[in-house]
């Protein structure tokens, strides 16, 4: 009896499955660095250097919101803008702009808290662009007030994503005139912070 049909058979079944199951792990494994997206908001460059520090940590690529009209250099009126804003429901227009947005797995979003609330221009950023099916990671900075209703505004905005866990460390205190902070010792302890939290959140 010739058995080598068989076996030649069961052979190139064998090799199907393998194939088949090599692929789907390769589409289960964690998507590559390069599909990071960290976009900030900063103002006195407090959350910026907290948003490169993720960079350095997990790769990926860095966008910061400008505005088509920039917010003024007072802080007393830029203060009062920003409350004429949030009233209103305004939302400013951005001039940055992200065309490659739908090639991005994962959203890091990074903002100070302003007037106890996500900025403005964040907003705007939420609101023109569809996150849906993202994961999405905010980090904040914030006078030492706290996010404010922020991280709520995220999962409202980005109903049909994943969030996970967010990062708030305390920055500058532009009223009082403390604006960066970001180094010596408060710099040390941010990154150490930023490393046990995207371990803890399974980016790292």
């Amino acid at each position: 009896m010739n058995f080598s049909k068989p076996i030649i058979f069961l052979f190139s079944l064998f090799q199907m499955l393998c194939f088949s199951a090599c692929g789907q792990e390769k589409d289960n494994q964690v998507p590559p660095k390069g599909d990071i997206l960290i976009v900030y908001l900063s103002r006195t460059k407090n959350t910026e250097t907290v948003a490169k520090i993720i960079q350095k940590q997990v790769g990926g690529k860095l966008v910061e919101l400008e505005l088509v009209n920039p917010y003024p250099e007072n802080y007393q009126e830029i203060v009062a803008q920003v409350d004429c804003e949030n009233d209103e429901g305004f939302l400013p227009e951005l001039k940055t702009k992200i065309n490659d947005l739908d090639s991005y797995g994962t959203i890091f979003l990074g903002f100070p808290t302003w007037d106890m609330q996500m900025p403005p221009p964040m907003k705007s950023f939420l609101t023109n662009n569809d996150l849906s099916g993202k994961t999405v990671i905010s980090f904040n900075t914030n006078a030492g007030y706290g996010i404010g209703s922020s991280f709520k505004t995220v999962q409202e905005l980005c109903a049909n994503s994943t969030i996970l866990e967010g990062y708030s460390t305390k920055g500058g205190i532009e009223r009082d005139g403390i604006l960066f902070v970001m180094e010596g010792e408060k710099l040390i302890e941010v990154r150490t912070e930023i490393k046990d939290w995207l371990k803890k959140i399974k980016i790292l």
